[in-house]
């Protein structure tokens, strides 16, 4: 088992193990994806990547984290979608999609406009908020809005909206379906005592806590069917007292694995924005891996790391020593899109065989030239020398 060997997650053979992990762009028109979706989301099945997933999208309006989110609560939604997925599957990786509700998280502003709750500003520019939801009455952090506690009968609605937008998601082309259940979206919100704190049939103990998402799991794999893998991306510790800790976590995987889900995407914290008691991962390289190794072995799920994973033979050596079965990587793909490519390369592959033909029938020849002038000792700075 290597980087670069594939790995089949029920009928869906990935082509190797690096995958792109879902990212935010914040650059949908009501919920709709544009062309830069397509052109962002397929230079990385360009690039080398075996597994690409689209940015968490919202499975109902009230859902986005802000007003640019992508949605996918409409069957609208789907043709643009199919846009993204053919373009992706043209370029030999597996398209992924994440589903999302942020809970009451949502109704934010742009990372780059700090992230903080819409204002009235927002709204007379068009852009206003909507009231947000929760497992219960409690804001995120300080300044966020009290959400709206959910109803019984409005949890049953939620789960039939997960269902529907799996079902969209499908018919759209994806092959792969991971549900967004870190980072304090609803439902992580649910799981978390932080956040949770319910005395009926969806609150109290870990079990009660975990019925919303299992229902959530139970719909979405009923509406995908048994062929399609589904991965759940957790918080494994939620950083904050009182809250879940990775003991908690492994048993929460167990019950998710028995309800059909196939991956455990595992990642950290986010479940408050207060950091008076802040007690999250620091941020290191591969910083989630111990938390995938100790699911792997003792769950004996599939699953995947993320987090400053920038090296070849570091997500290599992830891979090679059982720390995850996957690697996802985020910022490091966009600031290098070939970068599966160029991790062959660095590992002992030369041939330029993985890229596209178009590319690499021109890049085969101009590694050969670059070998050769190394090897005489020019440089590009030579002539300036003499």
């Amino acid at each position: 088992m290597n980087l670069f060997s594939p790995l089949t997650v029920r009928a869906v053979t990935l082509p190797n193990r690096v995958g792109v992990s879902p990212m935010c762009m914040y650059a949908s028109e009501g919920g709709f994806v544009t062309d830069f979706h397509v052109a962002h989301l397929a230079r990385f099945a360009l690039g080398g990547a075996g597994l690409v997933i689209a940015e968490a999208s919202a499975v109902h309006p009230r859902g986005r984290i802000s007003p640019r989110d992508a949605g996918i609560w409409s069957d609208e939604h789907i043709p643009g979608w199919r846009r993204v997925a053919e373009a992706i599957d043209a370029q030999g990786a597996i398209a992924g999609i994440q589903l999302g509700h942020a809970g009451r998280r949502a109704a934010v502003r742009e990372p780059w406009r700090a992230g903080a709750p819409l204002d009235a500003d927002d709204a007379a520019a068009g852009l206003g908020g909507w009231p947000v939801v929760g497992p219960s009455a409690l804001p995120a952090g300080p300044g966020f809005p009290v959400p709206e506690e959910l109803s019984v009968a409005e949890i049953a609605r939620s789960v039939q909206d997960w269902g529907d937008a799996a079902l969209r998601a499908v018919d759209a082309g994806f092959r792969f379906i991971e549900l967004h259940g870190a980072h304090g979206y609803l439902l992580h919100e649910f799981l978390s005592p932080v956040s949770n704190r319910r005395d009926d049939a969806y609150g109290g103990d870990l079990q009660r806590r975990l019925r919303y998402p299992l229902e959530v799991v139970s719909a979405v794999r009923s509406a995908i069917g048994p062929g399609i893998p589904l991965s759940f991306r957790m918080s494994c510790v939620d950083g904050a007292e009182g809250g879940n800790e990775l003991d908690d976590v492994i048993e929460i995987s167990r019950q998710l694995l028995a309800a059909g889900v196939d991956v455990i995407d595992t990642s950290s914290g986010g479940i408050t924005t207060d950091r008076s008691t802040d007690t999250r991962v620091r941020r290191g390289f591969a910083f989630h891996a111990d938390f995938s190794r100790r699911i792997r072995d003792e769950v004996d799920a599939v699953t995947a790391t993320v987090g400053f994973i920038v090296d070849p033979q570091q997500a290599s050596l992830l891979i090679e020593r059982g720390d995850a079965d996957l690697v996802l990587l985020g910022r490091e793909m966009l600031a290098h899109p070939n970068w599966a490519h160029h991790a062959r390369i660095a590992l002992g592959d030369t041939s330029h065989a993985s890229w596209n033909v178009r590319f690499g029938s021109a890049l085969g020849p101009r590694a050969r030239t670059l070998a050769r002038l190394s090897e005489s000792g020019e440089t590009p700075l030579t002539r300036f020398e003499r």
